[in-house]
C-alpha cells in the first residue's frame, strides 16, 4: 500500500483532487487522506511511481512517507 506526504493538500477540494488523480490511474482504487498529518495511503494495483506522478501532474509535491 503506497503512503505519500502531500504537503500542498490543505483543503477537501485538495482531497478531491487528489483523490481523483489517484482514482484516474486505478478507478478501483481506495484512497484515504488526511488533511491534518498531509498524509495519503493508497490501497491499489498499480504502481505506486505511477501513482505518485498523477498526483504530481494535479499540482502536488509528493514525498515518501
Amino acid at each position: 500500500m503506497p503512503v505519500f506526504l502531500v504537503p500542498d493538500m490543505t483543503c477537501d477540494g485538495c482531497v478531491r483532487a487528489v483523490t481523483n488523480a489517484v482514482k484516474a490511474v486505478d478507478g478501483a482504487a481506495v484512497v484515504r487522506a488526511d488533511l491534518a498529518t498531509k498524509r495519503v495511503e493508497i490501497d491499489s494495483t498499480a504502481a505506486a511511481p505511477a501513482l505518485a506522478e498523477a498526483v504530481r501532474d494535479a499540482g502536488f509535491t509528493v514525498e515518501a512517507a
